[in-house]
C-alpha cells in the first residue's frame, strides 16, 4: 500500500512541469505546458535557482552531524547567516526547520527500536516546548546586533562543551550524581526499557526537577539560536540521572524533534519564510542523513567531537568579531 502510494505520488510529481521562459525585457514568467501546474505569482524562481549550492552543502553538513552525533543546527544556522547571508532570525528559523527533517531517520530508528524513555521525555517536553516557543519569539524581537552577539556566545559555549565533555557513549551513568541527587534519585522506583533487539535497561527513576530545569534552559537557547537542547540534556541525563547512554541519546533526540517543530513553526509564522533556501536544504539533509548514519560507525566520536568543538569555537569568535569590530 505504501509503495503504491509512493509510486502514485511520483507519477503526480512527474506530471507537473513548469517551463520558465525569459521575456525580451528580462522578466521571468511561468509558462504552462500540457500536464503542468503554473507557479503562483510571487514565487522567487530566480532566487531559488541561484541557491542550488545550498543542496550539496546541506548533504555535507548533514553527513558530518549524523556521523558525529551533534545537533545539525550547529552547522546550518552559522552557514545560513555567514555564507547565505540571511538575517539572524531567518537563519535560526531555517536551521531549526532543516534540523526537523534531518533528524527524521535517527528518530524513526530510535522509536522502532523502542529505546526512548517516554516517561522521562514527557517531563522534559513539559519544560522544553514552552521555553523553545519563548526563545523563538524572542529571536524576532531582540535587536539584530544583540541576537548576533547571543548567537556568537552560544556557539562559542557549545563548542567548548564539545571539547570539554566526553561523548555520551563514554560516560558512566550516575558518575556526577553527588550526595544530594543520590538521595533524591533513590526510592522513586525503577524504569525498564526493553528494546526490539533484545537489550534490556533497568535503572532508578530519576528525580524530575533538574531535568525539567535543564530542558527549559536548553529549549530557550534552542529557540533563540537553534541549538542547545540536546547538548544541555543528553550528558546530564547520563551523569546526573543514571540513564544508560543509548537511552539518554534516544530520549534527547525524541524531545528535540518535538520541541524543534514548535520552534520552527513559531519562526515560520513570525517572519517571512526563506523557502528558496529551505527547499534546497531539506532534500540535502535527507540524503546526507542516510549516508551519515553509515559513516558514523567508522568515525571515532571523541576525535570528531573535539575537532568540531574547535570549529564551532572559531565560528563563534568570527560571529562576535564581525559584530564587535564592524
Amino acid at each position: 500500500m505504501i509503495r503504491n502510494r509512493a509510486v502514485g505520488f511520483g507519477a503526480v510529481v512527474l506530471g507537473v512541469g513548469v517551463v520558465v521562459v525569459s521575456l525580451p525585457d528580462g522578466a521571468v514568467r511561468p509558462t504552462v505546458v500540457p500536464g503542468s501546474v503554473p507557479l503562483p505569482a510571487g514565487v522567487p524562481v530566480e532566487r531559488f535557482l541561484a541557491h542550488w549550492w545550498v543542496f550539496p552543502a546541506s548533504i555535507f553538513f548533514s553527513m558530518i552531524a549524523l556521523a558525529s552525533g551533534v545537533s545539525g543546527a550547529l552547522f546550518f544556522s552559522p552557514f545560513f547567516m555567514l555564507i547565505v547571508g540571511l538575517s539572524p532570525s531567518q537563519a535560526i528559523g531555517a536551521g531549526l526547520l532543516t534540523e526537523v527533517f534531518g533528524m527524521g531517520n535517527g528518530l524513526v530508528n530510535y522509536v522502532r527500536q523502542q529505546v526512548v524513555d517516554y516517561s522521562t521525555a514527557k517531563w522534559l517536553l513539559l519544560g522544553a516546548i514552552p521555553a523553545v516557543v519563548v526563545g523563538a519569539l524572542a529571536a524576532h524581537y531582540v535587536p539584530t546586533t544583540l541576537l548576533k552577539l547571543a548567537f556568537g556566545v552560544g556557539i562559542l559555549a557549545l563548542g567548548g562543551f564539545l571539547v570539554y565533555y566526553d561523548p555520551p557513549e563514554e560516560r558512566v551513568p550516575g558518575e556526577d550524581e553527588g550526595e544530594f541527587l543520590e538521595r533524591k534519585n533513590t526510592g522513586r522506583g525503577t524504569t525498564t526499557i526493553e528494546t526490539t533487539d533484545g537489550e534490556t535497561f533497568t535503572y532508578d527513576t530519576c528525580w524530575r526537577p533538574p531535568g525539567i530545569g535543564l530542558a527549559i534552559a536548553g529549549g530557550f537557547v534552542t529557540g533563540l539560536i537553534s541549538a542547545g537542547l540536546p547538548e544541555a540534556t543528553t550528558t546530564q541525563l547520563i551523569v546526573r540521572c543514571r540513564l544508560p547512554p543509548r537511552v539518554a541519546v534516544a530520549t534527547s533526540v525524541f524531545v528535540l524533534a518535538i520541541a524543534a517543530i514548535a520552534g520552527a513553526a513559531v519562526h515560520a509564522l513570525a517572519a517571512t519564510p526563506v523557502w528558496y533556501v529551505v527547499a534546497w536544504s531539506v532534500p540535502g539533509v535527507l540524503i546526507g542523513g542516510t549516508v551519515g548514519t553509515r559513516v558514523g560507525k567508522y568515525v571515532p566520536s571523541d576525535v570528531m567531537e573535539s575537532m568540531l568543538g574547535f570549529v564551532f569555537a572559531i565560528v563563534g569568535l568570527v560571529v562576535l568579531g564581525s559584530e564587535l569590530l564592524a
